[in-house]
Formats: structure tokens, C-alpha cells, sequence
């Protein structure tokens, strides 16, 4: 994991000539998973729902297993902690990304937004500031938010269902 930090910082330092990597960059894995940690750090400690969620979208969005995610999502941490403002993330996931891949992690934001239930203001706000940052349009920012929220909305219909068929 030293070395995906040593490539986040050469990334900062050098960037890459190439701009349209998708998801398999070590220093874009590091600053995208910074920013999904800023988003649960936002309401202070993150809750067990919300760092259930952070790893299950680091597992299953990146492909990586248990222990791997462990490291990255410690490592992101850290950084995220040393970062005066968004951009130092940022700016590494436009040299790195292609928009589709940008638009996932605005994506992931809003799904460990919608994690606790509740969106509060700064979490809107701080979405919104990544996705502008992302190059994002706001049309496709609030596009995702409401795709997020419905689908939260449907699981959460379907475990109500569940369980008011099992107590019949």
C-alpha cells in the first residue's frame, strides 16, 4: 500500500500523460477513496452503517479484496486528513479518469450519503463541489442523486415487505 501512496504523490507531483484511465490507477484509487472518506467523515466518526457501506463500495467498485480495502480505505484516511480541500483529490481523478468513471464516484459519494438515511446540507454541498470539480455537469449530479435515492427507497420498501411477511 506504500507504493499506491508513493504513486498518489508522484501522480501530484508528475502527472501522467495519460487522461483516460479508467478504474485500475493505485493513485486514483487512493484519492477517489479520500474523497468517499471525507463523505462519511462529514458528520463527524462515521457510523458502523456508513464504513459497512464505504467498504463494501471499495470491495465491489474496485475489485479488491477484504485486506486490500482495509489498507486502501487507512491509507485514504490518512490523506484525506492531511488535505487542506477537495482539490488535492480531485485533480489526480482528472488526469487518471475518464467521465464515466467520474461519474461513478459521484455515484458512490451519494450512495454513502444516502447510507445513514439522511443527507444533510454539507454532505449536498460537499457533493456538489466534488462533482463540479469532476467536471460533472449538475444535471448528471442531480440525476445521480435521485437514482441513488430511489433505489435506496426501493430496498428499503423491499425489507419492510420482508418483514412485515414474515410476521404473517
Amino acid at each position: 500500500m506504500l507504493d499506491g501512496l508513493r504513486q498518489f504523490i508522484a501522480d501530484i507531483v508528475a502527472p501522467s500523460a495519460e487522461s483516460d484511465l479508467a478504474f485500475d490507477d493505485t493513485g486514483y484509487l487512493l484519492a477517489a477513496t479520500a474523497l468517499l472518506v471525507h463523505v462519511v467523515s462529514l458528520d463527524g466518526e462515521p457510523s458502523v452503517t456508513e464504513k459497512r457501506k464505504l467498504h463494501s463500495l471499495i470491495e465491489s467498485r474496485f475489485k479488491l479484496d477484504h485486506g486490500t480495502a482495509d489498507h486502501l480505505i487507512a491509507s485514504a484516511t490518512r490523506a484525506e486528513g492531511e488535505a487542506v480541500d477537495l482539490y488535492h483529490f480531485t485533480s489526480v481523478i482528472m488526469r487518471s479518469v475518464n467521465e464515466e468513471g467520474r461519474l461513478r464516484i459521484i455515484e458512490m459519494m451519494w450512495e454513502l450519503v444516502y447510507a445513514d438515511g439522511q443527507v444533510s446540507e454539507f454532505e449536498d454541498n460537499v457533493v456538489w463541489r466534488a462533482a463540479d470539480l469532476l467536471g460533472i455537469s449538475s444535471r448528471d449530479r442531480l440525476e445521480l442523486k435521485h437514482k441513488v435515492a430511489e433505489q435506496r427507497q426501493s430496498a428499503s420498501s423491499g425489507a419492510i415487505s420482508k418483514t412485515a411477511d414474515a410476521a404473517t
